[in-house]
């Protein structure tokens, strides 16, 4: 079983009271799990229940923060799901004590209804966005291994992408038609999407029809003159 600790119930525990597998830290249940009295996988923290929580007590899934009941909220204390600050109960807001839902929402800095975004089809792509991966232990650099000496016992590690990688590699899959179902999003703004993909989507700029005695070399366009004829 190769545990460190005591009363453990799986393989590769560093800790004691763990159920499960590669857990690191004390009274987990479930895998890979970083701290203590997780129940789930991938937690990294302390009394999570739920999936790739980032943060402590946590009831959900994917939230960095502390404390959330409900999904992918970033911030603390939020009841609800995709909040960012504190304390809300409902969804998607930004900002703090909020009790309803919100109604109006910035979509690519734009105040929109959210029920029009949420009646937008959208490209299956970008659900493919993944920040992080596991690593097994013989494929980490031997700087990661140093700086997290718990892969011995997980048997790897989570690792973050750069963001606009993460980005990129759901892009390179995309379908002609979920490229025009990006462009086609609510208040969708090439711009906007470009700063936080890496993903340029902006228009090629239409270019003027050439005159009669005008010729386009090499992008640079030369008017022809007859031969005497004045500038």
């Amino acid at each position: 079983m190769t545990n460190t600790g005591n009363f453990n119930t799986g393989y590769r525990n560093t800790g004691n009271y763990n159920t499960g597998d590669h857990n690191n830290g004390d009274r987990n249940t479930g895998n890979l799990n970083t701290g203590d009295y997780n129940t789930g996988y991938f937690n990294t923290g302390n009394c999570n229940t739920g999936y790739r929580n980032t943060g402590d007590h946590n009831t959900g899934g994917s939230n960095t923060g502390n404390r959330n009941t409900g999904n992918r909220n970033v911030g603390n204390y939020n009841t609800g799901d995709y909040n960012t600050g504190d304390y809300n109960t409902g969804d998607y807001h930004v900002g703090c004590f909020n009790t309803n839902n919100a109604e109006k929402v910035y979509y690519f800095n734009t105040l929109m209804d959210r029920s029009e975004w949420d009646a937008a089809e959208k490209p299956l792509w970008i659900y493919r966005v993944r920040p992080t991966e596991w690593v097994n232990s013989d494929e980490m650099t031997d700087t990661e291994k140093t700086t997290y000496p718990a892969h011995k016992t997980t048997g790897g590690y989570l690792r973050e992408k750069d963001p606009k990688q993460a980005w990129a590699e759901a892009f390179d899959g995309a379908a002609l038609v979920e490229i025009e179902l990006t462009k086609a999003l609510p208040a969708f703004d090439a711009e906007v999407f470009l700063k936080i993909t890496g993903i340029d989507l902006r228009d090629e700029p239409e270019t003027a029809p050439l005159e009669a005695n005008e010729i386009c070399i090499n992008g640079v366009v030369y008017v022809r003159k007859e031969k005497g004829e004045k500038k």
